[in-house]
């Protein structure tokens, strides 16, 4: 019997890189010991961006039509996608959004019958994405919207940096009216959430982001820390929270300081993202915190300009399956624990070695 968790990969955008990286993380010998792989998406198109990477021809795989005849010991491919569907590496189309959104929904079905363990979700292309009818800024909002929940956090993870985000795909002259001192709250309690759930981190100190160059200056430069960020801060201190800050994030990310903190909550996309990918871009990981569910995505997009070439590093997405594996067994034990606090013991989790 099959008791190894069960990843499931969406293809992403067809035409760009995430087959690419699928592949080169799925060669790992590692992957079939620790969990039992099904890509949702084409095995045409598979086929196709293997040969493109002469030294994966070997890579054997099984074409099944649902999670329930999936091969524990092979890497499982549903067909979700029409076979008509055109690979043009580099264009981004209609037709790959399409795919895309196909491979997406299949898999979200199945995640929420229980047929897949956890979800890891290849990049698409926004924009084509949203010409074709998604309405989402991205995976973020769009799996918070399925799963019922109102609010849910981007939360970037690697073994030496987490960061999370207050607003996540906002226009930037949009970001300042966006913050309210209930959203930086909210976002904080999601993170903290996670970090104990899903990181096994008892008592997380977190540090926060002001808004403003240098904090604002004492409202010089803006007013945001003083009417909006402290009173968080403050109201999160008051509740029992290790929150600190507001920190100016120029000086923050290039201190030791940042060292003595579990994660940290930024105010904007491009103010987290960037130091984030400047210090993890290989083995990054976009988990997306307070679902029901486990789903984590790799820190790269699609990279059209590189499509088809074999320039592509399958290291973030090998991070993405890992990260989401381990999630998976740590939410286990944080609900053995939860549900009786005096017998604490390791979870008999869905694992190669179990």
């Amino acid at each position: 019997m099959n008791n190894k968790i069960v990843v499931g990969i969406t293809q992403g955008d067809s035409n760009g890189i995430s087959y690419e990286v699928i592949i080169k993380a799925l060669s790992d010998p590692r992957i079939l010991e620790m969990c039992t792989p099904v890509i949702y998406g084409s095995s045409r198109i598979f086929g196709i961006h293997k040969k493109n990477i002469p030294e994966m021809e070997g890579l054997s795989t099984n074409i099944v039509n649902s999670p329930k005849e999936l091969h524990p010991k092979r890497i499982n491919i549903i067909n979700c996608i029409p076979d008509s569907l055109v690979a043009e590496p580099g264009k981004a189309s209609s037709e790959s959004a399409r795919g895309a959104m196909l491979a997406l929904e299949t898999a979200v079905a199945d995640l929420k019958k229980g047929e897949i363990d956890v979800l890891v979700t290849a990049p698409f292309n926004k924009a084509s994405m949203n010409r074709d009818g998604f309405s989402f800024p991205g995976h973020t909002e769009y799996l918070a919207k399925e799963f019922g929940v109102q609010e849910s956090l981007m939360f970037m993870v690697s073994p030496v940096l987490k960061v999370g985000l207050v607003t996540n795909h906002l226009p930037v002259k949009s970001i300042a009216s966006g913050i309210t001192s209930d959203l930086i709250i909210l976002k904080y309690k999601l993170m903290a959430e996670s970090l104990r759930k899903d990181f096994g981190i008892d008592r997380p100190k977190i540090a926060v982001l002001s808004l403003n160059p240098h904090a604002g200056d004492e409202g010089l430069l803006g007013t945001e820390e003083e009417e909006i960020i402290k009173p968080a801060i403050k109201t999160l201190k008051h509740s029992g929270e290790l929150a600190f800050g507001p920190y100016s994030p120029d000086g923050f990310f290039a201190s030791p300081l940042m060292s003595k903190f579990d994660a940290v909550l930024a105010m904007y996309h491009d103010q987290g993202l960037i130091p984030f990918k400047a210090l993890s871009f290989e083995n990054g990981v976009n988990f997306t915190a307070g679902l029901p569910v486990v789903r984590t995505s790799p820190d790269h997009g699609t990279g059209h300009d590189i499509a088809g070439k074999n320039l592509a590093s399958g290291a973030s997405m090998l991070s993405a399956i890992y990260c989401a594996i381990d999630i998976f067994n740590k939410r286990q034990e944080y609900e053995i624990i939860r549900a009786n606090p005096l017998k604490v013991e390791t979870p008999v989790s869905r694992n190669n070695n179990d």
